[in-house]
């Protein structure tokens, strides 16, 4: 990087992904709401790197950058260019190999499988007056094709996956069950297909589809822009019409002098 980077203009996607950087960090509590709002409008409004570079500076970004576009050094590590993302899409998430776990098991007890994981091709679990949870939607794919074998008895477990991934029910409920809404689903290019199988017996196994915290609040932020906009055009408009009013009781009033 040479001095004059950061007097470099930022372009619209650079604000955005320092904007989504922001956003994680409330999902994660790094930020209270007033401290994201001030430095997301700052973000907005930025047109340098130099202007960019305080926002993030002390928030675990991720990996410093290098490359050109970027910054280096003591700068926040928030990469200013889009890296693009093998495959595109889901291909980034179908990552093979053999997945980070395997099992869980909860015995009046529970467990949770959440956050950033791999999903082996086959991932068994066992609940006994006691409950599960396997949130799929930061997880990784050991395959396009995965299985979750449940056994819920006198116990639950629940199964969240993320937009765009197909789901495919297969288990046997006996005085339990096993949730079927959210087959039918087509699934985006690439995505995986989640499988669920296994046995309830007083017992159920749920299977939800939901956003993350993360993408919640950047569809949050993005109405509120929105709205943000509309209203700014609504006061620009009205401020044209007393203009042109204005402007209109000036002329009758010349033609009025004139008139005398």
């Amino acid at each position: 990087m040479t001095d004059e980077a950061p007097e470099l203009r930022a372009s619209d996607a650079d604000r955005e992904r320092v904007a989504e950087v922001l956003r994680d960090a409330l999902a994660e509590g790094r930020l209270d709401m007033e401290e994201f709002d001030e430095r997301l409008e700052a973000a907005y409004k930025a047109r340098t790197y130099g202007e960019l570079a305080p926002l993030t500076r002390d928030l675990p970004a991720g990996r410093h950058a290098t490359a050109a576009g970027t910054f280096s050094g003591t700068d926040p590590a928030v990469s200013l260019r889009k890296e693009a993302v093998p495959g595109g899409g889901w291909g980034g998430r179908i990552v093979g190999g053999e997945g980070s776990s395997s099992w869980a098991v909860a015995i009046m007890s529970g467990f949770q499988r959440k956050g950033t994981w791999t999903v082996p091709k086959r991932f068994t679990c066992f609940a006994f007056w006691g409950g599960g949870e396997i949130d799929l939607r930061e997880a990784n794919f050991a395959d396009r094709e995965v299985e979750i074998n449940c056994v819920a008895i006198m116990g639950g477990v629940e199964v969240i996956v993320p937009p765009g991934v197909e789901v495919v029910v297969r288990g046997i409920g006996i005085m339990g069950g096993f949730d079927h809404r959210e087959e039918g689903v087509p699934r985006e290019p690439g995505a995986p297909r989640v499988i669920i199988t296994g046995f309830a017996f007083w017992g159920g196994v749920g299977v939800e589809r939901k956003l993350t915290k993360a993408e919640r609040l950047r569809q949050k932020e993005e109405r509120r822009q929105e709205k943000l906009e509309r209203r700014a055009q609504r006061r620009e408009l009205q401020a044209a019409r007393r203009e042109e009013r204005r402007q209109d009781r000036v002329f009758r009033r010349e033609e009025h002098w004139e008139d005398r």
